[in-house]
């Protein structure tokens, strides 16, 4: 049986959660790809990051560890301790350099190496430079390797990864988080959807959630992901959310609008946010939330954002400000 489709922009909006966040020229990683891309290390995270992927794991594309050049010019023993984890400049390991005391001093050409432009072994190289302009000395920047308009980027942030049947699994829970919308129905059918595929979709969904141990109600709530009503919440201020959110733009200040903006008032919110050592883009901990929302939690986490508002709303009462 062919199962209905979704609305364009809802569609491509579950699609986007397996992609990594933006990223511009300037920076080492790549700009919005999938999340089981190549993968890159901090040397002082390799360990943990393999620790936690779990045991016989690997990452799916690959890795590469990136190693500062004061790190393997200046500590005594460094390429030995490299050569015990079987890390190999050239192979699975690049030189980083992102200043430009770092490119004065180690400067990598007269150091007879090459800036590396791919992304599996070998990489062709052993280093990759993203140094910044500095203006008060009128010194360009310097971007060596992985800077070709087909290959910008050596890799994902760590932290971003999931493997592919991580991304089906997270995309799968949230569309049913979704339907679990007070209005889904009536939004769908304000967006062309049909009574009949709207059963038939959400159906579908809650079967294939159900046999993949993804609707759990009670994870869901306790994940802030949906209230005692079984209806989908903001994990931050814990309001009903409402589907029409995933189509309408976030309101402009007046005077201040934007033509091209494409930001929608609900978004992709992790509730455990993500970090070094953690691969937090997984079922359960992700839901829908609200735009502005989102961006007072940042990179902060839910739990100490709730503690510095909740410190902010203190302080604010003790000088007498009323709020009523």
């Amino acid at each position: 049986m062919k199962i209905p489709s979704l609305p364009k922009l809802l569609k491509n909006k579950i699609y986007k959660t397996g992609q990594t966040r933006g990223a511009d020229d300037d920076v080492i990683f790549q700009n919005r790809v999938n999340r089981n891309s190549t993968v890159l290390i901090p040397y002082p995270f390799f360990e943990t990051c393999f620790q936690m992927l779990g045991k016989g794991m690997t990452f799916q594309n690959g890795f590469i560890v990136l190693i500062t050049p004061e790190e393997y010019f200046e500590i005594s023993g460094f390429q030995n301790d490299m050569a015990k984890k079987d890390l190999y400049l050239g192979k699975n390991a690049l030189l980083f350099y992102y200043s430009r005391s770092q490119w004065t001093k180690y400067n990598p050409i007269e150091r007879n190496l090459s800036p590396a432009n791919n992304r599996n072994n070998p990489l062709g190289g052993e280093y990759v430079a993203r140094v910044p302009a500095t203006t008060a000395e009128g010194e360009s920047k310097i971007h060596h390797g992985f800077s070709d308009s087909s290959l910008k980027g050596a890799g994902i942030r760590v932290y971003e990864y999931a493997n592919s049947e991580t991304i089906k699994a997270t995309q799968l829970q949230l569309e049913y988080i979704f339907w679990q919308c007070f209005d889904a129905k009536t939004v769908m059918l304000q967006e062309g959807m049909q009574e009949l595929d709207i059963a038939t979709r959400k159906q579908y969904i809650e079967d294939e959630c159900l046999q993949s141990f993804l609707s759990d109600k009670v994870k869901l709530q306790t994940s802030r992901i949906l209230n005692t009503q079984g209806n989908a919440i903001c994990p931050l201020c814990l309001e009903e959310i409402s589907a029409r959110g995933f189509f309408q733009k976030v309101a402009q200040a007046e005077g201040r609008e934007v033509e091209d903006l494409t930001v929608t008032q609900l978004n992709l919110f992790h509730i455990k946010e993500l970090r070094m050592g953690e691969y937090n883009h997984k079922p359960y901990n992700l839901a829908w939330g609200h735009h502005h929302c989102n961006i007072v939690v940042k990179d902060t986490g839910i739990e100490e954002t709730l503690l510095w508002m909740y410190e902010v709303i203190e302080r604010n009462k003790e000088q007498g400000f009323d709020f009523h």
